[in-house]
């Protein structure tokens, strides 16, 4: 690969700003998705909710996923005092908290859509941006410690995005505290300068946006694992507030929905920053991606099978748990296989349409498998059938053990 090896470590003082910035990223995107959006499509039509909610999540996931690499690459070719990461982390938290504020004000379906979407795209840049800060800095060795507390942090985000999503009061209000976390959470990175000097790309800035799977196999099976990964995990989630109303009959599914998120980061936090630590030690990356998909598929299967309140806290605690060995070892795995040093912004871009590619087509399966396909246990199902197949496929990786 041409990936180059980081020398050079990191200090707890970058790593706490990057957990930080990354939190409030993420509370930018998990207030709406676990909270704010499912409400606000039940006021705007609540008698075509669930559809709603899945037009609204799919037409963001697709701007989502063209935005992520192409800030990817402008964060790449990025020069100045500020370094090439920083502008955007900064750049794009405002604009999300604009969306948000947005959405605030959303009556119908077409202003969710906008708001939504302007969401989608501007958080896109921070997290390309933060994502390419860790492989520009961490040294190989050192990627699943890093990878797990980037992932812890973002679990946090969607811990703290759904209470603030509550905390709120009202639909307005919640979107309105979580921009103004996103804002005030962009600070910590901004201060942590100056980034590494690195060789930037040359060429074209749309060079390279296709990566030749057959030149470069291994990032390839990574793409595929991930994504398959995420969606059996995007189509195990993306009905779950209806699901404690519909077919769990849960008499406050919104606090539900909180409390379920909360047993779930618990879990998350408990096992992310350990496996990563122990992948690093062990210098195994795809037992532990295997292992965890395995371990998530279990919790899809518990909802199938179990669709009570005790089911769901179950299968919360066990989905936190594969989901933080995941979380933390993949990035690392990933890390290992990017093509070229130069160009990490645009790869990891392009890495992360495995996480918003599945927002997009979870809809599409779900909504038809809920409405005429055998509801929520055949959802559960086929979420975790989807997980098992990527944690198979991991093994086709080959220069990463």
């Amino acid at each position: 690969m041409a990936e180059r090896t980081v020398e050079r470590g990191v200090s707890s003082g970058w790593t706490a700003a990057l957990v930080l910035t990354t939190v409030a990223t993420f509370v930018g995107w998990y207030g709406p998705l676990q909270i704010l959006l499912a409400k606000q499509a039940d006021l705007v039509d609540p008698a075509g909710k669930e559809t709603l909610l899945a037009t609204v999540a799919a037409v963001g996931a697709v701007c989502s996923m063209v935005a992520n690499p192409v800030w990817g690459a402008l964060s790449d070719r990025t020069t100045g005092r500020w370094g090439r990461r920083v502008p955007w982390v900064v750049g794009g938290s405002v604009a999300g908290a604009a969306g948000l504020v947005v959405l605030s004000w959303a009556t119908s379906a077409l202003g969710m859509v906008v708001g939504w979407c302007l969401v989608q795209v501007a958080l896109n840049a921070p997290l390309a941006a933060l994502s390419a800060a860790i492989p520009d800095r961490v040294p190989e060795a050192r990627r699943g410690v890093v990878g797990g507390w980037f992932g812890l942090a973002q679990t946090v985000g969607v811990m703290a995005g759904t209470g603030l999503a509550v905390a709120g009061g009202t639909i307005a209000g919640g979107y309105l505290v979580c921009a103004a976390v996103v804002v005030l959470g962009a600070i910590p990175f901004a201060l942590v300068r100056p980034e590494p000097a690195v060789e930037r790309p040359r060429g074209p800035l749309l060079r390279g946006f296709v990566i030749n799977p057959r030149r470069y196999p291994d990032f390839g099976w990574a793409w595929l694992t991930r994504f398959l990964m995420n969606l059996g995990n995007a189509i195990a989630l993306l009905y779950l507030l209806y699901f404690l109303d519909d077919a769990v009959g849960v008499a406050d599914p919104e606090g539900g929905v909180l409390v379920l998120t909360v047993l779930y980061a618990l879990a998350l936090l408990a096992t992310v920053v350990v496996a990563g630590s122990w992948s690093d030690r062990a210098g195994s990356r795809r037992a532990f991606v295997a292992g965890s998909g395995v371990v998530m598929a279990a919790a899809a299967v518990l909802l199938a099978v179990w669709p009570t309140w005790p089911g769901a806290v179950t299968a919360a605690l066990v989905l936190g748990v594969g989901f933080g060995a995941y979380t933390a070892v993949d990035f690392a795995l990933v890390t290992q296989v990017l093509p070229a040093a130069a160009d990490r912004g645009k790869d990891l871009g392009l890495v992360n349409i495995a996480n918003t590619l599945p927002q997009v087509l979870a809809p599409v399966i779900a909504a038809p498998v809920v409405r005429s396909y055998g509801g929520y246990p055949a959802l559960y199902a086929v979420a975790a059938g989807v997980g098992l197949l990527g944690a198979v496929l991991v093994f086709r990786i080959r220069s990463v053990r």
